[in-house]
């Protein structure tokens, strides 16, 4: 069985390469350094099943991505991971279901593992 893909799009490298060494022996991990680089990750990855994205990013945030990306991705599940506290956009999104869930940085890798596997049961 092939593990389930998964994709991380955040501005700064370090978080990405943190991100795919926890999660990579359970998942296919996919990072991209900029909406435009996610953009292209799912337009050649069609059976993405979850996306994590920063909040905060040059040019569009979070939000604003999983807007873009909801139509071409109707079945994925999208996470907001940021630094920052809940703002009135993330809670707008959380209650809309744009987003199944907020996480704030510093997270623990149980965490996203736990939120993986809740994704996966119920897509």
């Amino acid at each position: 069985m092939s593990k389930p893909k998964i994709l991380y799009v955040d501005d700064e490298n370090i978080n990405l390469l943190l991100f795919k060494a926890n999660l990579q022996n359970r998942y296919d991990v996919l990072t991209a350094i900029s909406v435009e680089d996610a953009l292209e990750k799912i337009g050649s990855n069609p059976d993405i099943r979850i996306v994590f994205s920063d909040m905060r990013m040059p040019g569009m945030n979070g939000i604003e991505f999983f807007r873009k990306v909801r139509p071409l991705l109707p079945e994925v599940h999208f996470y907001i991971l940021t630094g920052f506290d809940i703002s009135h956009e993330i809670k707008q999104a959380l209650e809309e279901g744009l987003i199944r869930e907020y996480i704030k940085k510093p997270f623990h890798y149980s965490r996203i593992n736990a939120e993986i596997e809740a994704s996966i049961k119920v897509s």
